[in-house]
């Protein structure tokens, strides 16, 4: 048996990673010409799909001057060949039952072709198309996801935070001075900075200090005079921390999880807002991933504003809420304190003085985010918003989305900060509807 395997690889894969073409040392990579074919659609688009079809395609280009694609290209610096499958599909009985005429299908045929006629080589069709996945199995293909960006966390995901029983006494010393050691605490645990404690009194554990780690310390992580600023009251702890996080300067970064109507979006625009009052950043920025892969806004009528009007409707909800009516976010609007940016047009970017909120991120790929946030300038602030339980894009799951991704990423930075936020505030019925729905 051949130990080099050979990858057919799936349009999906190339347009969501670019550089998925080189990552296969060692093995060789088919492309079937549908695929090239496909690229070519998306080379006009915006944003980060239209790079990665241009990218390919200029690659496929370059590799023209070693020989024909048709043939095995040798990438020496990885051990790795690219070559274009040209064979055309023909009738199979196994593959009655589909459409010829199907770009998929006719990746598949090709797979097909391909396994039959290497029948001591691994073949494996690399896909982010579930359905194609599914397919491969059916028809005896051997059939993965692109692992390159996955996060394996077991299923415990950094939550940001960590509930803490500790002698009487030491709450009593944390409430005196407003700190308190690690060494005073008595325990050995390995704390990121700007990971919040809870601690609670083993004796009473209604008695509580809510702090931060920074430096081998838990300071204070409650701040009433913000709160009288903000005009909101936190109502758990995980709101308190994340009041603490996106109002401390130091903190370039926010990232807010947690299920629907947990005040995520809530307590960010109304800090955001709060912050502009004060003259710490000049303007928001808003942005949020529109379509799924392999669409953009062009599919809606109108200018960007119009175009993004379907999916502001939670920020003026919130606007509402917080203000009483829209004229406020309307007047902000005209005066250019708000401005609504598409991930689609962020490249090219800079963003200074901004405090910037990323909603619905975990609808965004890694490289996606990835453009967003080395958009963010001098003086700025970066808010990322989701639920990693609600991913509404094809291609991405609880593993691959940016939004987890970048969480364990920067869980180490000492200029970032994360909160999973658990309890939902919007109502009774709507909290029940997220716990047992």
């Amino acid at each position: 048996m051949n130990k080099r395997k050979i990858f057919v690889i799936d349009t999906s894969v190339l347009l969501y990673d670019k550089t998925s073409i080189h990552s296969f040392d060692g093995n060789d990579v088919v492309l079937p010409l549908k695929v090239v074919d496909e690229l070519d659609r998306f080379k006009d688009k915006p944003g980060i799909v239209g790079e990665a079809s241009r990218y390919v395609n200029r690659y496929l280009d370059s590799l023209r001057k070693q020989g024909r694609l048709d043939q095995e290209t040798l990438i020496e610096e990885n051990d790795q060949t690219i070559r274009i499958h040209l064979q055309v599909i023909e009738p199979r009985e196994e593959m009655s039952a589909l459409d010829l005429s199907s770009g998929d299908n006719q990746i598949l045929g090709a797979a097909l072709y391909v396994a039959e006629h290497n029948p001591d080589r691994n073949v494996i069709v690399v896909t982010k198309d579930i359905n194609l996945r599914v397919k491969c199995d059916a028809l005896g293909l051997s059939a993965e996801d692109y692992y390159k960006d996955h996060i394996h966390v077991d299923n415990q995901f950094y939550t940001g935070f960590t509930d803490l029983g500790v002698d009487d006494n030491k709450i009593d010393l944390c409430y005196d001075t407003g700190e308190i050691s690690i060494e005073d605490l008595g325990i050995d645990t390995d704390l990121n900075d700007n990971h919040f404690i809870n601690l609670f009194s083993n004796i009473d554990s209604k008695k509580s200090f809510l702090g931060v780690y920074k430096s081998g310390k838990i300071f204070s992580a409650t701040n009433k005079s913000i709160y009288r600023n903000i005009g909101i009251e936190p109502k758990n702890k995980e709101q308190n921390f994340a009041l603490y996080a996106l109002n401390n300067d130091n903190i370039q970064m926010v990232s807010l999880t947690g299920i629907a109507g947990s005040g995520k979006t809530f307590l960010t625009l109304l800090s955001a807002v709060q912050k502009l009052t004060d003259k710490v950043y000049k303007r928001i920025i808003f942005t949020r991933t529109v379509e799924p892969v392999g669409k953009d806004l062009g599919y809606l009528p109108g200018d960007i504003n119009e175009k993004m009007a379907p999916w502001l409707n939670p920020l003026i909800d919130n606007f509402v809420q917080g203000f009483g009516d829209k004229t406020y976010f309307e007047l902000m609007r005209e005066k250019g304190k708000i401005e609504i940016a598409p991930l689609s047009y962020m490249r090219g970017r800079t963003f200074n003085d901004a405090f910037v909120i990323v909603d619905e991120a975990q609808n965004a790929t890694i490289h996606e985010l990835k453009t967003v946030l080395t958009r963010i300038g001098k003086g700025s602030k970066v808010v990322l918003l989701g639920d990693t339980d609600q991913i509404d894009t094809p291609y991405i799951d609880k593993d691959s989305n940016g939004l987890t991704i970048t969480v364990e990423k920067f869980k180490s930075s000492d200029i970032t900060a994360h909160i999973r936020l658990s309890k939902g505030q919007r109502s009774r019925i709507a909290g029940l509807a997220a716990k047992i729905l």
